[in-house]
């Protein structure tokens, strides 16, 4: 049944991620059927459907959750809007996709998921990066036993750039708007739960982000409840490109990645070897895990099958980019406990 089958779906929000994802639903995933787009800014939504080639848009997204039509929901809104949503959507019976963080504020995500399990609605959230090949490989390795008992990870994730400033204000600064995914990765590649974070941070890039209560250099370490010690570098600005790479060493050997290349062309002369840069873009580096998210997410649906990425798994790296933030603040290690 589920191979005859489409997912009706509407956008909310047609920013630059809610453009990515209409272009996959109308474009490139045969059993997903873009219906509607919506946008507070009329004309970006009208924008969107046009380049989908979609017939309806609006300002309004209420106007997606009364469709009868429309059988799930796509929310790539301001986070600030994500928790309301998602309560709305589940009461219009609506299956859901939020971008990640669900909030800033653990007692709104609760509310929300409280409404998702009260109307036997699918929730997936948007961490995409569970779906990258790289690592997805490296998650294999731990699980299938193939470099034995994990004991350390080492994941770096550099931007290329930092945001504007009015962003970062409004963000929830940097363990929540970057190092999110960071934490998300760390519990997806061990498979275990952290129970304690410890953080170092500093203001190395622009005093202007320290200015506005942000940090843009930090390190952090993990401990997770089967041992295993992590630790996770972040920067706002990587002068060579985009850095994301992770690295498990185990009882029986290490699996590491390397950043993705426009090409794999080097040039070789008397004076060096070189190559070009990494990929200077996230929707370039990601667009591929970008697309299988929201593949799986309607198979999830047509099927009847558990979401890869439940509300749970959207909730845990906002508790734990909480604890970061209060390690900072305090100096010292902090347990999530201490955060639930």
């Amino acid at each position: 049944m589920a191979e005859l089958e489409k997912l009706t779906f509407g956008v909310i929000g047609a920013g630059r991620i809610g453009r990515l994802h209409a272009r996959h639903l109308s474009q490139r995933l045969a059993q997903a059927e873009l219906v509607m787009v919506s946008d507070i800014a009329e004309e970006a939504a009208r924008q969107c459907a046009q380049e989908c080639h979609v017939a309806r848009y609006s300002a309004d997204y209420h106007d997606i959750l009364d469709d009868s039509d429309i059988q799930a929901v796509l929310i790539c809104s301001s986070t600030d809007t994500h928790a309301r949503i998602i309560k709305e959507a589940a009461a219009a019976g609506k299956h859901i996709f939020c971008e990640k963080p669900i909030d800033h504020d653990l007692q709104k995500i609760d509310r929300a998921l409280v409404a998702v399990d009260k109307a036997g609605v699918l929730l997936q959230v948007g961490f995409n990066r569970r779906f990258d090949a790289n690592y997805k490989r490296v998650r294999q390795a731990v699980m299938s036993g193939e470099i034995g008992e994990p004991h350390l990870m080492h994941i770096i994730s550099r931007d290329p750039g930092p945001p504007p400033i009015e962003y970062i204000k409004v963000s929830g600064g940097i363990f929540l708007d970057m190092t999110i995914h960071d934490f998300d990765m760390a519990r997806f590649l061990i498979g275990s739960e952290v129970e304690e974070v410890y953080t170092a941070g500093a203001v190395r890039v622009d005093p202007a982000i320290g200015a506005a209560g942000d940090l843009d250099t930090v390190m952090i370490t993990l401990k997770f409840a089967n041992g295993v010690i992590a630790t996770i570098d972040n920067s706002r600005k990587a002068v060579y490109g985009y850095d994301q790479r992770a690295e498990v060493f185990g009882s029986k050997g290490c699996i590491s990645t390397a950043n993705n290349y426009p090409n794999t062309a080097t040039i070789q002369t008397k004076d060096d070897i070189s190559r070009d840069l990494p990929l200077n873009f996230f929707m370039d580096r990601y667009v591929d895990s970008y697309l299988e998210e929201i593949e799986q997410f309607v198979q999830a649906v047509l099927t009847k099958a558990p979401v890869p990425v439940s509300g749970s798994d959207g909730r845990i790296p906002v508790v734990m980019a909480r604890a970061a933030r209060k390690s900072y603040e305090e100096n010292r290690p902090v347990r999530l406990d201490e955060i639930e």
